[in-house]
């Protein structure tokens, strides 16, 4: 199935709709968006295992690397949501073309530090920076989508529509995640560590340019609501305090979860393939997770509407705890991959049902940075667990690092949970 047939199958099948006097959402968004917002999300996929492969092999030390990584992920957790909501209010063009350049720029001034003689302070800082203005293009195109369905799509299809463009999405954010390191590893292999971050950097400028030079870019703040619930399109903005209920940080909790998986996950796998001799190869191993979640999450569109969205997702991340288990008992390569393929299953519908609960749940005008926060917590998870499993297998070792992938899928479950109680639908 090509790309195309993807997209038109996940977001506007022609036989969904009731009304044929509207537009598909492909036809509402222009052929050309949904490749473009897939190419722009790459950077930031590549930018994460990219910095933890240029330290590693610059400075010689994984936990530097790791620490670096994290504070990648930090920086983005810290402004992602101030981003968000500078687009809110100010639009998305300008915000990303400022962030893509700058963004660009210090990319090519941390491949240069690493390899300079300046302390590792010096690198820490430029790679916070490096975070604190990552272009923002998942949640910003989730916004986009929203908005153009509320605003332009026929209403009886609206809720199911949102479902599937959320199922795609979620299998979008998985696939670049999945194809970023693979990336990163056959540039390292092939040009050297540094490769990879020159890449990205000229991806970003050019990639992240062309998403935001988008005609979609002039979304207005009123379709940015994101919200079935608030679907009329009003200009008033609900108040920053909205986004602190618990019906909202329960779902940055689910997202906090999944990414320190994410983190966890890569940087056990980092040791495993070191351990081997065969670092450069932890990208392949991490890519059948995406395998599991990719299509799980292309799935999720076909679940009945009976099966709830609370439902969904606690039953997730029992699969995911499930999978967890399996890699931190595996005693061959064998069940170590059979394990990721059963946490991936669990990990898509999890990133599909919080996206379509964050959704419903934001407050009006507050779509983006709704779906900002979300995105953030995933890095900031990534983050703190590539930190913290770097140093855990550099000091206790390879086995412990992959307990953490566990710990990681508690945290999942345990929001899964707690939504249960907070959950509208």
């Amino acid at each position: 199935m090509t790309l195309s047939d993807t997209l038109t199958r996940t977001t506007a099948p022609a036989t969904d709709r009731t009304d044929e006097s509207g537009p598909t959402l492909i036809q509402a968004m222009g052929r050309t968006y949904f490749p473009l917002a897939f190419v722009a999300r790459l950077p930031f996929a590549m930018m994460v295992v990219g910095v933890l492969t240029l330290v590693v092999a610059g400075r010689d030390s994984l936990t530097l690397g790791g620490m670096t990584s994290g504070v990648v992920g930090i920086g983005g957790a810290a402004i992602g949501p101030l981003i968000g909501a500078w687009a809110d209010r100010a639009g998305q063009r300008s915000v990303l073309l400022v962030t893509a350049a700058v963004n660009s720029l210090l990319l090519v001034a941390l491949t240069a530090a690493v390899y300079a003689t300046v302390p590792d302070a010096v690198v820490l800082a430029i790679a916070f920076a490096i975070g604190a203005t990552a272009p923002q293009v998942p949640p910003m195109s989730r916004s986009r989508l929203v908005g153009v369905i509320h605003s332009r799509l026929p209403a009886a299809v609206r809720a199911r529509t949102v479902s599937r463009t959320m199922s795609y999405e979620s299998a979008a954010d998985e696939i670049v995640f999945v194809i970023g390191p693979f990336v990163v590893g056959l540039l390292a292999a092939a040009f050297g560590p540094a490769a990879p971050m020159l890449a990205a950097a000229a991806l970003t400028a050019l990639a992240v340019g062309a998403f935001a030079l988008h005609a979609s870019a002039r979304t207005t703040a009123a379709q940015d609501a994101g919200t079935t619930a608030h679907a009329a399109k009003s200009a008033e903005q609900a108040p920053a305090s909205e986004l602190w209920q618990a019906r909202v940080l329960v779902l940055v909790a689910g997202f906090v979860g999944i990414g320190l998986f994410f983190g966890a996950t890569l940087t056990a796998m980092s040791a495993v393939t070191g351990d081997a001799g065969h670092s450069e190869r932890a990208g392949l191993l991490y890519g059948f997770m995406g395998i599991g979640s990719v299509v799980s999450a292309l799935a999720v569109s076909a679940l009945p509407a009976r099966f709830s969205l609370r439902a969904r997702w606690l039953t997730a991340a029992v699969v995911q705890l499930v999978g967890a288990v399996v890699v931190a008992t595996a005693a061959s390569t064998g069940v170590l991959i059979a394990g990721l393929v059963i946490a991936g299953l669990g990990i898509g519908p999890s990133l599909v049902t919080i996206y379509s609960l964050g959704s419903h749940r934001s407050p009006i005008g507050r779509g983006t940075t709704l779906m900002t926060m979300l995105g953030s917590a995933i890095i900031l998870g990534q983050s703190a667990a590539s930190a913290g499993t770097g140093a855990l297998a550099d000091t206790v070792g390879t086995t412990a690092a992959l307990a953490m992938p566990a710990v990681a899928a508690g945290v999942v479950l345990a929001a899964a949970a707690g939504n249960w109680r907070q959950a509208d639908r």
